[in-house]
């Protein structure tokens, strides 16, 4: 980056977009986050959950966000990301408030008095299964509209990094935008945790809920076209469009190609393998997001109020976050030094990263052999760096097989591939706790018994599922073939 603003008089101003959307995507994570920081301690007693119905609710948000992935991609494509990256951040924040009602909500539907009168009731009556069920209904309601609206922020991202960076530049631009995954990941269990034991767990979701609003702000006032923008001077746009001579409607802003109907898209070979990376993948990041918390918790007693419960949480996603910039770096440092075409260099680059996700398989292993949460941690945090590194190759490999005009169209179609596998994973996950909590020694996997022999399970599928989609991917696409139309 400092070798490219060596070139006299050109403007950065594509990395201060970079960082808006870096931004967008922490507070998107951050509001995820919420529920799985507050599952535990907060949320499963005061509505006497199962893991079972956590995994229903999880379950529900990846796939109705997968769905409306699909539909968000043509959305940003038709109004425009300016616009569309308003609306949805703006719905998703709103959303993220609006679980903070769902205790006052489920004790008037209930008929009970308040929302402490939810904790008291007997475990097993037909009052507490009432609760459990109504509110299970309430969060998906309220995931749902957080959904609909965070289903608008990558497809945006994406197209605007599509729009601000040559194809050499887009994995690493992605990479950094899409490292506020794991920082916020990395903030949350810095931040909500402590807001829901002193100000209550209402008001975690209304906090972090707000910070998109801020965020609306500084978008509006900086965001527009590069060819519109004051803010970047005619040498920069020069290095943006450096691409211009492969993909000729680009040239002239305003005779951009139609996108590519989404049936359409379905009867290429690029499609398919973009699907099948994001289908078999996506599923093993929302696992670690959604459960992590909770396997620290009841796998080694450490809650994510707890101090050891907070540092665990934080030494995974430190490692993810530091790690996965070089996600972008990688294929950058392929191009630049070794000549290689941008299509060739992800590829190999993303096979290296299918490697750091294998270290998951030892995770319950090494818990249990040195009694400690700490290698568990470690090992997790490795594999989840490897899971950003490679969908922030995945995602750039949009923007090199299809025209700018299809790309938030195909990210959205991929996200509804991810969305699929994930809700068909947590629910896996969370009926397999219930029954092996309940089973005890009675369920066995390779040595491990119980509830630590589900998270086995489910840990070994999460280390050999990027090997399995490159494999798929290279199959799909050997060489550098983009749709043109």
């Amino acid at each position: 980056m400092k070798e490219e603003n060596k070139t006299l008089g050109i403007s950065s101003f594509r990395w201060w977009i970079c960082s808006l959307l870096f931004f967008a995507t922490t507070v998107n994570y951050l509001d995820r986050q919420v529920l799985s920081l507050t599952y535990e301690e907060f949320i499963k007693p005061l509505f006497h959950w199962t893991d079972a119905e956590y995994g229903t609710v999880t379950g529900f948000f990846s796939l109705f966000y997968a769905v409306c992935c699909l539909f968000a991609g043509k959305f940003v494509d038709w109004i425009g990301v300016k616009r569309g990256y308003v609306l949805a951040i703006i719905v998703w924040s709103a959303g993220a408030c609006l679980h903070a009602a769902t205790g006052w909500m489920t004790a008037r539907f209930t008929g009970l008095a308040s929302v402490e009168a939810l904790r008291g009731l007997e475990a097993g009556s037909n009052i507490a299964l009432a609760v459990s069920t109504t509110s299970v209904y309430l969060f998906m309601f309220c995931r749902g509209v957080l959904a609909l609206g965070e289903s608008g922020n990558f497809p945006a991202a994406i197209k605007v990094t599509a729009e601000y960076f040559p194809r050499k530049d887009r994995a690493f631009a992605t990479t950094i935008f899409n490292a506020g995954a794991s920082v916020g990941a990395l903030v949350a269990p810095l931040t909500i945790p402590t807001l829901a034991v002193r100000y209550g767990w209402e008001m975690a979701f209304i906090i972090i809920g707000g910070l998109g609003f801020v965020w609306v702000f500084f978008w509006v006032f900086l965001y527009d076209k590069p060819e519109k923008s004051k803010r970047v001077n005619a040498a920069e746009l020069a290095y943006i469009h450096q691409d211009d001579a492969e993909e000729p409607a680009a040239v002239n802003p305003d005779a951009e190609q139609k996108p590519i109907p989404i049936l359409e898209c379905l009867k290429y070979r690029q499609t398919w393998a973009l699907i099948m990376g994001k289908f078999i993948s996506d599923c093993v990041w929302w696992f670690f997001l959604f459960w992590a918390p909770s396997y620290f918790d009841t796998q080694f007693g450490a809650k994510a109020t707890s101090t050891t419960g907070k540092l665990l949480l934080i030494t995974l996603y430190l490692i993810c976050s530091v790690l996965s910039i070089f996600g972008g770096y990688v294929p950058k440092f392929y191009v630049e030094r070794k000549g290689m075409h941008p299509f060739d260099a992800r590829m190999r680059s993303m096979l290296w990263f299918a490697m750091f996700p294998l270290l998951a398989i030892l995770a319950q292993p090494c818990g249990a052999w040195f009694n400690s949460p700490w290698w568990p941690a470690i090992l997790i945090g490795l594999a989840a760096a490897g899971h950003s590194a490679w969908a922030a190759n995945v995602y750039s490999l949009v923007g090199d097989l299809f025209p700018k005009s299809t790309i938030a169209t195909l990210t959205g179609m991929c996200s509804l591939a991810g969305g699929i596998s994930t809700m068909a994973l947590q629910k896996i996950a969370g009926n397999l706790f219930t029954y092996a909590e309940q089973a005890g020694n009675a369920f066995r996997f390779l040595g491990f018994e119980g509830k630590p022999a589900g998270y086995f399970i489910i840990f070994c599928y999460c280390g050999l599922a990027y090997l399995l989609s490159w494999v798929i991917m290279k199959a799909l696409v050997p060489v550098y073939k983009p749709v043109r139309k």
